[in-house]
């Protein structure tokens, strides 16, 4: 990367003037992805088994609806192949527009699709086709919203200004959980249609926003100093799939650890405790809407002791709340179940998520950056989308303690990914910083590195 002088590495560490603007509009895409995707999980716990897969074991038709759930991260890695290739040369914004009014129509479609009962298998066949197109746009858009977020924001709080995108996914479930909440009241098919069809709301509002977004000023000077790669995909996982497989094993914690409570434990309590329904919605909401200050805190955490410091906190609680998820909820008890939520999700969940943005961007330099970070985070995904289902499956034969088990498994998968991974934000980095801050920072290449 071509070197800074001595003011323009302060202007960059002090963050562009957009820096704010450009968080909370990445944020608000975010929560409409995440309301439109994660209105799927929901409904394949407590709606889709009955409805698109009809079997005389419920456990098998719920099963079913979360192999379907588990499709659409199929498509993840190469929404996030095209859409991180696309960002690292023609620009992030375009990506971002684009991925988000794919993403809303065709979640607006699902709330528009025949049943079963009404025009057979070709129901499921055509759910299935929807979920995949929804899985593109949402591999697209993820690596687009942090990292123009991660690059418009100062160095000293790139924690805190990248996980402001990740608080959209809490903010989005909260929306879609409290719409659940209101529509499951109509005991019909409209209990699932209509959170699907309310997302159209949300998507003129977070068009509009996104449009106003202002490009990446990384990319910008990326591409006047003739830093744009021909091929940066390419050249990504030529040079940097070390670095890939890192965040791989980063993101299945974090991804799948949130999928068990959310969506898996969401089921295995219905199942269970049947009148527990709107306990467990509930306890989902109180846990999402703390995350929301939550995940932003986790980064803002980061920003002072380090990135791999709070991640290897969170892999370390993700293990040891395999069993205690468990004996908490087995018994159907509400204030145990909502406690239990906020564990999960609230504290562990949160403590992940807040870290990946500023962590998962310094990891790569601009001109592969998107390109990287998503197709690693998508990659995961693909993965982390079977968890429901493998959980499911493993409770089925062994009882709770398979989906325990599972649980602390993708624990220790992040707790060795933390382990390998640089540290990209200690000591050293923030003195440089604070050194350019001071205006007695040298021109070096280390210092630029902190770029």
């Amino acid at each position: 990367m071509t070197q800074l002088t001595a003011e323009e590495q302060r202007t960059a560490a002090l963050g562009s003037p957009q820096k704010l603007k450009t968080a909370l509009a990445a944020g608000t895409g975010a929560m409409i992805e995440n309301y439109d995707f994660l209105a799927f999980g929901t409904a394949s716990a407590l709606y889709f088994g009955k409805a698109f897969f009809p079997s005389a074991d419920p456990t098998i038709g719920t099963l079913l609806a979360f192999l379907t759930f588990g499709v659409g991260f199929l498509a993840r890695p190469l929404g996030g192949a095209i859409g991180g290739y696309l960002g690292d040369k023609y620009g992030r914004k375009p990506v971002l527009v684009t991925s988000l009014l794919v993403m809303g129509s065709a979640t607006f479609v699902i709330g528009l699709l025949p049943t079963y009962g009404q025009i057979g298998f070709l129901a499921p066949l055509i759910l299935v086709a929807v979920r995949l197109i929804q899985g593109l746009a949402y591999g697209a858009e993820w690596g687009g919203a942090v990292m123009m977020t991660f690059e418009h924001a100062p160095w000293r709080s790139k924690g805190a200004y990248s996980a402001i995108p990740q608080a959209g996914s809490p903010t989005g479930i909260a929306l879609a959980t409290v719409v659940f909440l209101v529509s499951a009241q109509l005991g019909n098919d409209w209990a699932w249609r209509i959170p699907f069809l309310a997302s159209a709301v949300l998507i003129a509002v977070g068009l509009f926003v996104r449009l106003k977004l202002e490009e990446s000023p990384d990319f910008k000077e990326a591409k006047i100093a003739g830093e744009i790669l021909k091929n940066p995909l390419k050249e990504v996982v030529r040079k940097g799939w070390r670095t890939i497989v890192q965040i791989i094993s980063l993101r299945i914690v974090e991804s799948c650890a949130y999928y068990i409570v959310a969506t898996f434990l969401l089921s295995n309590i219905n199942v269970h405790h049947p009148e527990a329904k709107q306990t467990t919605l509930f306890a989902l909401l109180i846990a999402c809407v703390i995350a929301i200050p939550a995940v932003i805190t986790s980064g803002w955490i980061s920003d002072r002791i380090g990135r791999k410091r709070m991640y290897f906190i969170g892999t370390i609680a993700v293990i040891a709340f395999g069993f205690p998820m468990f004996l908490l909820t087995n018994g159907g008890d509400p204030a145990l179940i909502v406690l239990t939520y906020i564990i999960g999700i609230s504290l562990i969940w949160a403590s992940l998520a807040g870290v990946q943005g500023a962590w998962f961007g310094e990891l790569f330099p601009t001109n592969t950056r998107n390109s990287g970070v998503s197709l690693g985070y998508q990659l995961a995904s693909s993965i982390s989308g079977f968890a429901p289902f493998i959980a499911g499956a493993l409770a089925a034969t062994f009882g709770w303690v398979g989906g325990s088990l599972f649980y602390m498994l993708v624990g220790v998968i992040g707790l060795v990914g933390v382990l390998v991974t640089r540290e990209t934000w200690g000591k050293s980095e923030r003195a440089r910083v604070q050194a350019i801050l001071d205006g007695t920072a040298s021109t070096d290449a280390s210092v630029n590195a902190v770029r």
